[in-house]
Order: structure tokens, then C-alpha cells, then sequence
């Protein structure tokens, strides 16, 4: 199973770079979470069950290598991003 060891979050894009060597570099767009969030929050990550996940405590987000690695984007409905964008606002 491929693990992450280090991320990093740009203007656009998620990139994790892997245990193996390998790099996957996915749109900040495919995670609204981290794309709303401040660079701050973005930069606050754990990893999570030795490298094969990552969590964000502060907006919430948690992401897997293999979810990466198969290009799946977040599954999180409108209606739950737009009620959580509503709670960061006050």
C-alpha cells in the first residue's frame, strides 16, 4: 500500500510525495475544503495510519493516498460544503 511522506498545498494544486518515490500532484479544486481554506489551515496536516491518509483538524478534510492515486475527487455534497462554508463565515 503507497504512503504518503511529505505535502504540500499550493494556489492549486495538492502534491504528495510518496514513500516509493513516486509524486501525485492533484487540482486544489478536486478538495473545497483545503481550496476555501487559509494557507495557515492548510499547512496544519497530520498523516494518518502510517502515511496512507492525510487530515487536516482544522477544516475538517481527510484525504487517502489510494483516493489520490485513483483520481477520485471529494465525494462531499454541495449541501454539506455549503452549510460548513456558512459555519467558518459565523
Amino acid at each position: 500500500m503507497a504512503s504518503a511522506k511529505t505535502v504540500s498545498v499550493t494556489e492549486d494544486s495538492l502534491v504528495v510525495d510518496l514513500v516509493d518515490g513516486r509524486t501525485v500532484s492533484v487540482p486544489l479544486a478536486w478538495y473545497p475544503r483545503l481550496a476555501h481554506g487559509t494557507a495557515q489551515e492548510r499547512a496544519d496536516f497530520r498523516l494518518i495510519g502510517r502515511g496512507e491518509g492525510i487530515h487536516w483538524p482544522l477544516l475538517d478534510e481527510d484525504i487517502s493516498v489510494e483516493g489520490l492515486l485513483s483520481g477520485r475527487p471529494s465525494t462531499e455534497s454541495q449541501q454539506s460544503l455549503e452549510r460548513w462554508l456558512r459555519e467558518r463565515a459565523g
